[in-house]
């Protein structure tokens, strides 16, 4: 088997010096996800130094180390390791022979990217790499293009950005075939004039596709305009997705059922395809979308990719069902609790009124990011409440207080302080039969209330 990185080819692609030749399987900067064989990546960040846990690292069974200073143990030195990560991540984009898909999105970004995955697993099986978990920054972009083995024929990364330019950088890495935008919405509004800025710079996600790419966007988005004459400028291909008579891939019949929901679209070029999406709820319908039109762009089958989204599983934080015991019989936990804006906020609540129940009860974490008008989307939450028939809110954090003084006296609910307060409330009052939607931003900390309710399924 041929090793993923060796010393001399590190070397070469950082413009450092090895110190010892070595080979390596993969690659890793959090000195904790070291496995045998890995090259650790001994980043200097604010908060501490990489180089600090050089010894543990290697200690771990690292085949080698990446570093700017001296190391007891094999190693390849350079001036900067993030900027040698970054010469690596270009290295190796640039053997690899295959063809590039890029994610971006205010919402459904890793949903699509897993989706991506699991379609292109199906037509090249074994030869498909994705960024893993939430790796989209100006480290995990650089991260996950260097754990691509070379003989990757699908390769799909995710990028996210919280101020314009982000983007911009991070496409010029993974310079892809196919760029892809999901969906725009209220996300890290502290940092932009309002919704067309946020369109704007994921629209950045175009200027790095490669010659003869395709954008893909979302036809019934209000920003499609932006979006598209964006892409014009750097793609030899636009194609749009969505319901809107004007989608090149186009949702003509949309049934939701039991096992998922059936979804007939037109493609280009006067076919048709029906699939199942397994995941529930309108978003996923729009991901299904963005993913199909993905596929026929790279040229793959579309129908393997249908079967894929049939199967696909629920991500944990991202959709995920999971059946937690109470006394007297079990209860549905739906886990949204990695992340959450206005738009996904309504996307979920809306999943969670079609969950047939006893009850339905929202344990609801404050939205980040959101800038001026955070006060205002919180509040504006008590119509999707209402809309999906919640039976009891759990209201988490201070950023909740507006939709809490908007609920008082309309609607059953609690506004607590954190997380370890909600959880305290929900044990006490879960009943068997009941729905729970769990959905918050990640600083809020609501995974913690998942995990806990999922380890009770042991007890």
């Amino acid at each position: 088997m041929t090793a993923l990185w060796t010393s001399d080819e590190i070397a070469a692609a950082t413009g450092g010096t090895a110190t010892t030749a070595f080979a390596a399987d993969g690659v890793a900067f959090d000195s904790r996800e070291v496995g045998p064989g890995d090259l650790f990546v001994a980043l200097k960040g604010e908060a501490t130094d990489g180089h600090r846990f050089v010894p543990g690292a290697l200690a771990s069974g690292a085949a080698g180390v990446l570093v700017s200073e001296h190391a007891d143990g094999p190693a390849v030195v350079v001036p900067d390791t993030m900027a040698a990560l970054d010469d690596l991540a270009r290295a190796a984009r640039a053997r690899m022979a295959g063809t590039v898909i890029g994610v971006t999105g205010s919402v459904g970004k890793t949903g699509t990217k897993e989706a991506l995955f699991q379609a292109f697993d199906r037509i090249a099986p074994g030869l498909v790499h994705r960024s893993v978990k939430s790796y989209n920054n100006h480290t995990g972009v650089p991260l996950s293009l260097a754990r691509m083995p070379r003989d990757t024929r699908f390769g799909v990364f995710e990028m996210g950005m919280s101020a314009a330019g982000e983007l911009s950088a991070l496409t010029r890495l993974v310079r892809p075939h196919v760029a892809i935008v999901t969906a725009i919405a209220p996300a890290h509004g502290a940092n932009f004039s309002g919704e067309a800025a946020i369109a704007a710079a994921k629209a950045e996600i175009f200027e790095g596709l490669e010659p003869g790419g395709t954008a893909i966007l979302p036809e019934d988005s209000p920003h499609r305009d932006l979006l598209h004459a964006a892409a014009a400028r750097h793609a030899d291909r636009v194609l749009s997705f969505g319901s809107g008579r004007g989608a090149d891939v186009r949702a003509v019949d949309v049934t939701p059922g039991a096992r998922g929901t059936q979804v007939t679209a037109a493609l280009p070029g006067g076919r048709t395809l029906s699939f199942t999406v397994a995941q529930p709820g309108a978003h996923w319908v729009s991901n299904a979308l963005a993913v199909i039109a993905a596929v026929h762009a790279a040229g793959g089958d579309v129908a393997r990719a249908g079967l894929a989204l049939a199967e696909l599983p629920g991500l944990a934080g991202r959709g995920a069902r999971l059946q937690v015991p109470v006394a007297g019989g079990t209860a549905l936990l739906i886990d949204e609790s990695y992340n959450a804006n206005p738009a996904s906020m309504r996307a979920t609540l809306a999943v969670l009124g079609a969950t047939g129940a006893a009850r339905r009860i929202a344990v609801l974490g404050g939205m980040r990011e959101l800038g001026a008008e955070a006060d205002a989307h919180h509040r504006a939450l008590a119509e999707p409440l209402g809309a999906a028939a919640v039976d009891y809110a759990i209201l988490v954090g201070a950023e909740m207080a507006p939709l809490a003084e908007r609920l008082e006296g309309q609607a059953d609910f609690a506004h607590v302080p954190d997380a370890a307060a909600a959880r305290a409330i929900l044990e006490e009052r879960l009943r068997p039969g009941d729905a729970v939607l769990v959905k918050g931003s990640n600083a809020i900390g609501l995974s913690r209330l998942v995990e806990a309710l999922a380890a009770s399924k042991g007890d």
